[in-house]
């Protein structure tokens, strides 16, 4: 089985593919428990770490130290403005995750060597302050940023269809939404990452985008095109999902993914009610392409049940 094409006759978009088929967002968005992205401007590569003016050597090298850590690396610029001028001192934005420690700080760099001083370990588990002392000049950033894949070299759909969205919404927002390299699930274009919350969004229209930044204005999320939260597995974004829709619970920091076995995840909300979730997994039908250009395969898709309350007794959870 072939994507459609499209009205050109040449193969369709994987992202076109994907809404046609109303594939669920619930449970793809990648997993990290901190993110690190650095403003690189100039051309991006597929693997755009490693092929851009960014030092590869560097590049490839902190990459790899930040999966180790469970931190996501990423570049990003500025909307519309690609060149790469002489002595370009390179914004940094460091994120946690962490729900109830969650925190971004920013600092400029005059050289991108400096982050190998970051304690990446601390920003996985939400200690600003070890954070704060491995690299000085940090400062924090009060309000979300929006992170919207643009990286056309990894994926035509994240160029079609991400640098119209972000320039319109860098009109509306100014400052609060930067280009980024590959974010994962090309299939849902456009996709977001909102920092420091770490939610991501598929299929965004400049509506959407604006909402969850706004939302996050108020310590809130958005459920239409919400992905998951990067904090939590896989199984626990799906799952944590599925209780938001069953409550309407909005609030970002009110649901904790408490634990996983093979038939069900644990989402517990603050004020003390939990849920079990069962979660399963099985091949796409049809297959479908994870990116443009590709043959569509059986992809495992992630599904989520309706959430069971977990009655509370004397001595604890029942």
């Amino acid at each position: 089985m072939r994507v459609p094409p499209d009205a050109t006759g040449r193969p369709g978009l994987c992202s076109t593919f994907c809404r046609q088929l109303l594939e669920p967002l619930e449970g793809s968005a990648i997993v990290a428990s901190g993110w690190v992205v650095l403003e690189q401007p100039g051309p991006w590569g597929a693997d755009a770490v490693v092929n851009s003016h960014l030092n590869p050597e560097f590049g490839g090298r902190f990459d790899a130290e930040c999966k180790k850590a469970d931190v996501r690396f990423g570049l990003i610029r500025t909307p519309g403005r690609h060149s790469f001028p002489a002595n370009h001192v390179q914004q940094v934005y460091i994120a946690s995750t962490v729900p109830g420690r969650s925190f971004l700080l920013t600092a400029h760099l005059e050289d991108p060597l400096l982050l190998d001083h970051l304690d990446l370990s601390a920003i996985a588990r939400g200690d600003r302050e070890a954070v704060d002392a491995s690299l000085p000049g940090l400062v924090p950033v009060e309000e979300s940023i929006l992170l919207v894949c643009t990286n056309g070299k990894r994926d035509e759909c994240c160029a079609i269809l991400g640098r119209p969205l972000v320039n319109a919404v860098a009109e509306a927002k100014p400052g609060r939404v930067w280009e980024a390299s590959h974010l994962g699930g090309h299939r849902f274009s456009p996709t977001a990452t909102l920092l420091p919350a770490g939610t991501m969004h598929g299929h965004l229209n400049t509506e959407t985008a604006l909402e969850v930044l706004d939302a996050s204005d108020r310590g809130e999320t958005v459920l239409t095109g919400l992905r998951g939260r990067t904090t939590w597995t896989k199984r626990g974004q799906a799952a944590e999902i599925a209780v938001r829709k069953l409550t309407g619970e909005l609030a970002l920091d009110a649901l904790t993914v408490a634990g996983e076995d093979v038939e069900s995840v644990t989402v517990w909300h603050r004020d003390g009610r939990s849920w079990k979730v069962p979660v399963t997994s099985a091949p796409a039908d049809p297959p479908r392409p994870e990116s443009c250009g590709k043959e569509p395969f059986a992809m495992n898709i992630l599904q989520a049940g309706t959430p069971v309350p977990v009655l509370t007794v004397a001595g604890g959870l029942r």
